[in-house]
């Protein structure tokens, strides 16, 4: 794929009427995690948790369109009274990597986060996925252990 050298993006959230900016990256997303292209489940997904109220969505545009976006879950605790976010979703087109694009989406969520009155940003990434592991790292994300106050157990159902 042909790399594109953009001089100007800009990042905003978006709302339910401006979904489709997004459904074609987070259908590209999804292939990048080994799902099959499915723009019509991808574009349900996203409408409806903008729908719902349920996420939270950044889109990077460059040129007049979209290049990359970010979906934020999220995550309360009761025992310590925050709502904090789970930065779920990060995707940048192929042809607009290696240009600061998710740094600068990474960086939106934090700010937007930090005016929610929230105290963490916590994000997940495949076990190879070491290009991304390098920019969460080099931007300041910690690798966590085991919590000191609580364990994490899950089931699949």
């Amino acid at each position: 794929m042909t790399e594109q050298i953009v001089s100007k993006i800009e990042i905003k959230r978006i709302d339910l009427n401006e979904a489709d900016l997004v459904v074609g990256l987070f259908n590209q997303y999804r292939i990048f995690y080994g799902k099959l292209s499915d723009l019509g489940v991808a574009k349900a997904f996203i409408n409806a948790r903008l729908e719902n109220n349920e996420s939270v969505i950044f889109v990077a545009t460059a040129e007049n369109k979209p290049v990359g976006f970010t979906q934020l879950y999220p995550k309360y605790s009761s025992a310590r009274l925050t709502k904090n976010w789970i930065l779920n979703d990060l995707f940048v087109d192929e042809a607009y990597r290696k240009q600061g694009i998710g740094e600068a989406l990474i960086k939106t969520v934090m700010d937007f986060a930090k005016r929610q009155g929230s105290i963490f940003v916590q994000l997940e990434t495949a076990v190879d996925n070491f290009t991304a592991q390098s920019l969460y790292e080099q931007i300041g994300f910690v690798k966590q252990g085991p919590d000191k106050e609580f364990l994490l157990y899950k089931i699949e159902i």
